[in-house]
């Protein structure tokens, strides 16, 4: 049994297809295609795929549907390829639940440097030396990578968060930034902090992060909030520092 990581590319445009067909091939994975939405979410249910590309105007469903449909039972990347520019699109395909976005014409290189940086995020808390918020705060210590906070309890390990005693339902993307958070404690992180997090950069890598980047961080945060149930304004996990970016809420005890 092959252990390539699978892709699936969603696609009514031919050439488009199989350029990022091309591009996924050549970046190590196992890629299956789609030219329909429909079709696109029969396949993602049947092989459950590591990446998912996705086209906006596809001819029976549009793009923004068939991501909130393979959300309902996939935690695949998805990255979506759109030919429209307006802000509105990107933001409704964030909400989603699309990871990341590019627009068209794109160049492979880049889309490869995306997906690649998505696959890099550690799934195992094994190589990491991780630390609880309590340690962030210098007051304590876990080896196991579990993160405990007002009720939250987040494994890097298996990749879970719970609260109150409840499983949570998170992207990969969500999960990253909530850990980023409670690794970092009380210390603010920027926007662009966060937008290097999920590009696996160092923080201080000077890289250039867009208005449009910063953006979706604040799209990924919103939904995040509302699958916690927080409150922007009585925070409970995740404070907002206006005009800065985010850090942890106090601790309740």
């Amino acid at each position: 049994m092959s252990d390539a990581r699978v892709g699936l590319v969603i696609e009514d445009d031919h050439d488009i297809r199989e350029l990022v067909r091309t591009v996924l091939t050549q970046a190590g994975f196992e890629v299956t295609v789609a030219s329909s939405g429909a079709e696109g979410v029969l396949i993602a249910k049947t092989l459950n795929p590591d990446v998912i590309t996705l086209d906006l105007g596809l001819p029976d469903i549009d793009g923004f549907e068939v991501s909130r449909q393979i959300r309902e039972f996939s935690d695949a990347y998805i990255v979506m390829l759109t030919a429209r520019t307006e802000e509105l699109d990107t933001l409704i395909g964030l909400e989603s639940g699309a990871d990341d976005y590019l627009t068209k014409p794109f160049r492979p290189r880049e889309l490869r440097a995306r997906i690649a940086a998505m696959m890099r995020r550690p799934r195992s808390g094994a190589d990491t030396e991780a630390s609880t918020v309590e340690a962030a705060e210098g007051n304590g210590h876990s080896e196991r990578g579990n993160y405990s906070h007002n009720g939250l309890e987040l494994s890097y390990a298996s990749r879970t968060v719970v609260v109150d005693g409840k499983e949570m339902n998170l992207t990969r993307t969500e999960f990253e930034l909530l850990h980023a958070l409670l690794e970092a404690g009380r210390t603010v992180r920027t926007k662009a902090d966060l937008v290097r997090r999920l590009r696996d950069e160092d923080y201080d890598v000077g890289s250039y992060i867009s208005e449009a980047d910063e953006r979706s961080v604040e799209v990924h945060m919103g939904n995040l909030r509302k699958k916690l149930g927080d409150s922007p304004q009585q925070p409970r996990w995740l404070q907002t520092v206006r005009g800065v970016g985010y850090r942890l809420a106090p601790s309740e005890h």
